[in-house]
């Protein structure tokens, strides 16, 4: 496959075992690629290595946190991973805490967080640093709906000036914000385009649940 992004959000759409998280992993360089390469601003990533990350910001699908942390330690630990100066760690920690709606939360246990709080958490981490690329994958797992509706009106003003690629199961999450949606099967990429270009070609008349439904039929990913 080959894509390029720009600013925007991107909503990356496929059954389980289309690749998604293959291809997540192959740009956060947690999995060496078999070919290709990740071009950031036209240089190799690979190669760039740490100023890449450094423009990277991302948030796994598994939740891998420490519930003996505050949500305010777990937070100062990933700006020390990602090398925040001191003097820039209790602001930032303070804006995206504002931004996932965990203000008031942040001096609680990690083992008092609901599942949903957790996730939020996670998206928080990912935004430290103000990264130019933010990879979410599914980031709305767990969340009620007002803070999905929450979530989709971030990523979107945030989308202005930066690349968002979001990897989910849920297509209303990306249908009214995406950019661009990317369609993958079987580690192929179908198509790349606006939501209303897929309607047309895939579905006319309809919305994106049923372009995926015409594309992907009822593939469990075997």
């Amino acid at each position: 496959m080959s894509f390029t992004l720009g600013p925007g959000l991107y909503g990356l759409l496929g059954p389980n075992g289309a690749g998604k998280s293959t291809l997540i992993n192959i740009i956060t360089g947690s999995l060496q690629q078999d070919s290709g390469s990740v071009r950031w601003c036209g240089k190799n990533a690979r190669a760039l290595d740490i100023q890449f990350r450094r423009a990277l910001g991302y948030m796994p699908q598994q939740q891998g946190l420490y519930d003996s942390y505050t949500g305010r330690k777990f937070l100062a630990y990933m700006c020390a991973l990602k090398e925040i100066p001191a003097k820039e760690v209790s602001e930032q920690v303070e804006r995206v805490a504002g931004w996932v709606n965990l203000s008031n939360e942040l001096d609680k246990r990690l083992a008092a967080y609901s599942g949903g709080m957790k996730q939020r958490l996670l998206l928080a981490s990912a935004l430290l640093g103000n990264p130019k690329l933010l990879i979410l994958d599914e980031p709305t797992a767990g969340l009620d709906p007002k803070e999905r509706v929450r979530l989709r009106s971030l990523l979107a003003d945030l989308a202005k000036d930066r690349i968002i690629l979001v990897a989910t199961h849920v297509v209303s999450d990306v249908e009214t914000v995406a950019t661009e949606i990317l369609l993958l099967k079987s580690g192929e990429l179908v198509d790349q385009a606006p939501v209303d270009k897929l309607i047309e070609t895939y579905a006319p008349k309809e919305n994106l649940e049923a372009v995926y439904l015409a594309v992907f039929g009822e593939e469990d990913g075997k």
